[in-house]
């Protein structure tokens, strides 16, 4: 049942400070003996924010595109600042 709660938690984007504090545990216990669903969790959660990302860019208008620049910029290294590659 905890298992299950740190995983939801986690998914959910709760810091592991607070999980710490409902389970009653340190965060070294934590790490130690829920490591699996610590990891599973915070996978699911940028799974779920990329994908909101992605709908975001995939329209149009201002927002759509200061999204599409942050992806580039997180995912692939992009800057405006960079010149770009001679051919």
């Amino acid at each position: 049942m905890q298992r299950r709660l740190v995983l939801i938690l986690t998914a959910e984007g709760v810091p592991q400070a607070q999980i710490c504090r409902i389970l009653a545990i340190s965060q070294k216990t934590a790490r130690k003996h829920y490591r699996r669903e610590l990891d599973i969790g915070a996978a699911k959660l940028e799974a779920a924010l990329i994908g909101q990302l992605l709908r975001i860019a995939g329209g149009q208008g201002a927002v759509a595109f200061k999204a599409i620049r942050f992806t580039l910029q997180a995912r692939f290294g992009w800057s405006q600042y960079v010149p770009p590659p001679r051919p």
